[in-house]
């Protein structure tokens, strides 16, 4: 058998959520797999190896440069070329992309479609091109792959498909997320917050994480209990940053939020570690994966109450209305007075954590895979 993967995700940069479950999952498969022969498709430019494994083969096909006229150009020429060429049995596509002219079967990885329901939130080319394509992707794909129940259910109903033609794969934790020991959790916050316990955030600077909200409802919680409990925020600003800068300006407590951004494997680790809680309230999430990293953390979560978050928190978080400032303020605050609930929680989350991992993802992947190449 051969499979072609589709991995535009994996530039010369920082891996970031699909990038991580990329190559996660994927090395896992080619490693489970050794009788198939795996065809890694990259740009051009890609230097790093993550599927070091005698049963793939690079095909370096595309320029690092992105915009959607280049994606038509790839998808619609470049792939049915490689295709007919390489013949092999089926295209998993870890950006969810498809070509809707190639012949062979095609399993795209689709994580949301929250561009369906914020378009807003996307450079305009983008924000035409995702809501135009991606609805024919889905239906020209022979199955497609997602990572949580409700995305499934999203998928299917927004683009009127039958569910039974979308698997969840589920996701699964990054390694190394652990507790950590006292003496390197004061460490951290000596070098980050001068010593005092904080709210932590990780994630992109996007509009659907939700940030001035969540900075609002951490002044509130300041107000409200007295507390001199941080905000850091860890992860890069991709888009204008004018609403969040007012924001914090406006805030009382403006010089105990801090921006890190963008930080190393290890330094998230122990930021994630040292963290007195996770904060995490986007208004859509098509997993979630900084809920299960700091349970394996052994952190408390707080986190919103809308699409998939439930569904990855179980009963291990404080649930939050995201669109709600005085609700998100208010779980911080339970957290803050209630100890006994924030062991709770860690308590939960060492069962809740044990639903994903990578091993598993790789596996569920790949019986989709197998459902595509017998359809």
């Amino acid at each position: 058998m051969k499979i072609a993967v589709n991995c535009w995700v994996l530039r010369n940069r920082q891996l970031d959520g699909i990038g991580y479950f990329t190559v996660n999952s994927i090395s896992r498969m080619i490693g489970n797999h050794p009788e198939v022969e795996f065809q890694i498709l990259c740009d051009k430019g890609y230097e790093a190896d993550y599927f070091n494994f005698p049963n793939v083969t690079h095909h370096r096909i595309f320029p690092a440069r992105r915009h959607p006229l280049l994606y038509i150009w790839f998808l619609e020429t470049v792939l049915p070329a490689f295709l007919r060429k390489h013949q092999p049995d089926l295209l998993l596509s870890m950006e969810g992309f498809a070509s809707l002219t190639a012949a062979q079967k095609q399993l795209p990885v689709l994580y949301d479609i929250n561009f369906e329901h914020q378009p807003q939130d996307l450079p305009l080319k983008n924000r035409l091109y995702f809501r135009f394509f991606f609805k024919r992707f889905v239906r020209k794909a022979t199955r497609v792959a997602t990572i949580s129940e409700y995305s499934k259910q999203d998928i299917a109903s927004f683009y009127h498909i039958d569910p039974d033609k979308i698997d969840n794969v589920s996701c699964g934790i990054n390694a190394g997320f652990h507790p950590l020991a006292a003496d390197l959790i004061r460490e951290t916050r000596n070098h980050f917050t001068e010593g005092k316990p904080y709210f932590f955030f990780v994630g992109s600077m996007h509009p659907r994480k939700n940030i001035i909200r969540l900075v609002e409802a951490y002044s509130r919680f300041r107000e409200q209990t007295g507390s001199d409990y941080k905000l850091v925020l860890a992860g890069a600003i991709w888009w204008s940053k004018s609403g969040l800068e007012e924001a914090v300006n406006k805030s009382p407590y403006k010089n105990d939020i801090i921006f890190t951004g963008r930080v190393s494997e290890e330094d998230l680790k122990h930021l994630l570690g040292s963290a007195f809680a996770l904060s995490f309230t986007p208004i859509f999430e098509g997993f979630g994966l900084p809920i299960v990293e700091s349970m394996q953390s052994e952190v408390p979560v707080i986190c919103s109450n809308v699409t998939s978050m439930p569904e990855v928190a179980g009963d291990a978080a404080v649930l939050v209305d995201p669109f709600d400032v005085q609700i998100i303020a208010g779980g911080m605050q339970r957290l803050f007075d209630s100890p006994q609930l924030a062991a709770e929680l860690v308590a939960k989350g060492r069962l809740q954590r044990e639903k994903f991992t990578w091993e598993r993802t790789a596996t569920l992947l790949w019986n989709s895979v197998l459902k595509a190449v017998q359809s």
